[in-house]
């Protein structure tokens, strides 16, 4: 599979990220890193980012750990819970990265943790759980066309439109 496909349809979809300042890249199932660089729009404090910044990042760490899992399977997956903990502040300037791991993939359900870490030092800024509700592709047919044609054609969909 073509993680790099996937991630750019992503970007195109999940326009929030786009609007905090998110990258991504995907190297696998549920190897991700998402990279963001504190401006000036993500501070709550002349001096400190805001901590849903931080929150909003680690909901997208955790959930496209899973969705990365499941995707190739025909799959989404949506939050059912997520908690953070906050170990350090964030500078304006400071390009944090996050990455997560896969802990339990069942059926119906998955769950993630996650980090959020200086790029530069390595200094732990975040650590987060959560659980991911999966479900099939097809209860958003909408989405078919969003798809690049070689993920409809490795899913089992075709690569002409869905109605």
């Amino acid at each position: 599979m073509v993680y790099q496909d996937f991630a750019t349809a992503f970007r195109e979809m999940c326009r929030f990220d786009n609007h905090l300042g998110l990258h991504l890249d995907i190297n696998g199932p549920g190897q991700i890193r998402y990279q963001l660089t504190i401006d000036e729009h993500h501070l709550s404090m002349p001096d400190a980012c805001h901590g849903g910044v931080l929150a909003a990042m680690m909901d997208a760490v955790l959930g496209l750990t899973a969705l990365s899992q499941v995707f190739p399977q025909g799959k989404l997956c949506q939050t059912v819970e997520f908690k953070i903990n906050y170990l350090a502040g964030v500078s304006p300037g400071t390009t944090v990265e996050g990455t997560g791991a896969i802990e339990f993939s069942g059926n119906r359900l998955m769950v993630t943790t996650g980090q959020i870490s200086d790029q530069a030092d390595h200094r732990l800024i975040a650590k987060g759980m959560g659980t991911f509700s999966l479900y099939p592709l097809d209860r958003k047919p909408h989405l078919h066309d969003l798809l690049p044609a070689s993920y409809r054609r490795l899913i089992g969909l075709d690569s002409q439109s869905t109605p």
